[in-house]
C-alpha cells in the first residue's frame, strides 16, 4: 500500500497564518497563527515561533481574522424584515421605520434570530419592543446574551404607572430565564423619549436587581442641540401627539448651552447604574471623561451611524480614556446585515489609523463584557472550528 503523503495525512499539523489573531485572552496579535492537528488546536502565537516549533506543519496563508465568534452587542431583531436604505436620519425615520412598521414584529424577530444562529454569533444584545417578542425570543435555546425590554414614555405624570407595568413584565420574564439562555434587561429608549422620573425609576430598579441596561445616547447631532436649546429638528419635528409639553418638562430641567445628553444622565444619577451607552457619536471630551469615571461601557454601530449620516464614533478618544467598547449592527434597516463581522470590516476602513487588533478585541471580548457573557478561548486542546476564521476584507 502506498504511504499517505504529508499533504493528505490528517495528522499532519496545519499552520494557519492570519492577519489578526485573538484568542480571547489578553491582546490580539498581528500577524498571528494557529496550529491545528486533526480537529484540535495544538498551539497559537506568532507565525515565526510556530514555524520553528512545528517545522513539518503545512502552512496555509488564510489571511483575515482568526478569533472566537464575534458578539452583536446591539441590534433590533424585530426589524429584520425591513429593507435596508441608507438615508439621512430625519429622512430614514419616516421613509423606512414608519413606512415599514407593518413588517416589524415577532416573525421578523424570529427571522433575525435564525440568521444570528446561522452566523454562529457569539452572543447578542437585542432591544425588544413588544411583550410577544420577548416571549418568543426568551423561549429560544439557540440564543445567549441579553434581551433588553425597551421602555418609552416621555410623560412625567405617567412615570410611576409605566414603571409598575414594566416591572411586572420583567419579573415574570426573569422567572423564565434558563442557564445558558438569554437574560432579561431594560432599555430606557433615549434620554429624550423617557421622562426624567421614569429614567430614574428604571435605572434604580435595574441597579438594585443587577439587571443589564442599554440606552441610546447621542446618536445624532440634533440630540445635542435639543439639550442645549430645547428645540431643533429632533424636538420640533417630533411625531404629532408624542408629547404636547416642553422639552424641559421631559428632562426635568431647563436646557442650557453646556448641557449634553451624557451630562444630563450623569447629573440625574443614571450613570451610577453603569448602563451600556449605545452610539455615543456626538459627544464632548467632558462626556467621555464622565463615561470613563462612571465605568460605563459603550457600543458603537459603525455602519448604521455612517448610513444615517449621524457622524463618526470617536473610538480613539474613548479607548484612550479606558472605556470598554463593543460592536453592534443596529437594525438591518440601517446597518444592512446582522453580521457584526461586516462592522469589523467597515470599522477597519473607517479608522485607518486604529490598530485592527483593537477592533477585533472589541468585537469579541468587548461584546461579552457588555453582555455579561463568558468569552470563549481559542487555545491548546480546544476543538478547531471553521467559524473561527473570519472573512473581513473590505
Amino acid at each position: 500500500m502506498r504511504a499517505m503523503s504529508a499533504s493528505t495525512d490528517p495528522h499532519t499539523p496545519r499552520l494557519l497564518v492570519c492577519d489578526v489573531l485573538y484568542t480571547g485572552m489578553g491582546g490580539a496579535q498581528a500577524p498571528g497563527a494557529v496550529v491545528v492537528v486533526g480537529e484540535t488546536v495544538a498551539a497559537t502565537g506568532a507565525p515565526d515561533a510556530l514555524r520553528a516549533a512545528y517545522p513539518h506543519a503545512r502552512e496555509e496563508q488564510v489571511g483575515g481574522v482568526i478569533a472566537p465568534p464575534p458578539v452583536n452587542a446591539h441590534t433590533h431583531l424585530d426589524m429584520s424584515a425591513y429593507d435596508f436604505r441608507a438615508l439621512p436620519y430625519f429622512q430614514w425615520i419616516p421613509e423606512v421605520v414608519i413606512a415599514g412598521r407593518d413588517r416589524r414584529g415577532v416573525a421578523a424577530a424570529q427571522q433575525g434570530a435564525d440568521r444570528l444562529a446561522r452566523l454562529g454569533t457569539g452572543a447578542v444584545g437585542d432591544i425588544v419592543w413588544s411583550p410577544e417578542g420577548m416571549d418568543a425570543l426568551l423561549a429560544r435555546d439557540d440564543l445567549t446574551g441579553v434581551l433588553y425590554f425597551e421602555v418609552l414614555s416621555p410623560m412625567p405624570d405617567r412615570a410611576d404607572e409605566v414603571f409598575r407595568a414594566a416591572r411586572r413584565q420583567i419579573e415574570t420574564w426573569r422567572a423564565r430565564e434558563r442557564p445558558g439562555g438569554p437574560r432579561v434587561g431594560i432599555s430606557p429608549h433615549t434620554p429624550y423619549t423617557v421622562s426624567h422620573r421614569l429614567m430614574r425609576l428604571l435605572s434604580e430598579y435595574a441597579a438594585g436587581e443587577g439587571l443589564p441596561i442599554q440606552i441610546h445616547v447621542a446618536e445624532h447631532p440634533s440630540e445635542v442641540e435639543a439639550f442645549r436649546t430645547g428645540g431643533g429638528p429632533l424636538w420640533d419635528g417630533r411625531p404629532p401627539g408624542l408629547y404636547p409639553g416642553t422639552f424641559a418638562e421631559i428632562i426635568g430641567r431647563f436646557p442650557e448651552p453646556d448641557l449634553t445628553p451624557v451630562r444630563y444622565l450623569d447629573e440625574l444619577g443614571i450613570l451610577a447604574a453603569r448602563p451600556t451607552l449605545i452610539h455615543m457619536v456626538n459627544v464632548t471630551p467632558d462626556d467621555i471623561g464622565r463615561v470613563a469615571r462612571a465605568g460605563c461601557p459603550v457600543v458603537t454601530c459603525p455602519r448604521s451611524n455612517h448610513h444615517l449620516a449621524c457622524g463618526t464614533f470617536p473610538w480613539a478618544e474613548f479607548a484612550a480614556a479606558g472605556v470598554e467598547i463593543a460592536l453592534g449592527t443596529d437594525s438591518v434597516a440601517s446597518g444592512e446585515t446582522l453580521d457584526v463581522r461586516d462592522d469589523v470590516a467597515f470599522a477597519r476602513a473607517l479608522y485607518p489609523n486604529l490598530d485592527p487588533r483593537v477592533i477585533v478585541r472589541a468585537a469579541v471580548k468587548g461584546g461579552h463584557r457588555v453582555l455579561g457573557t463568558t468569552t470563549p478561548f481559542l487555545r491548546r486542546g480546544e476543538v478547531w472550528q471553521e467559524q473561527y476564521r473570519w472573512s473581513v476584507s473590505r
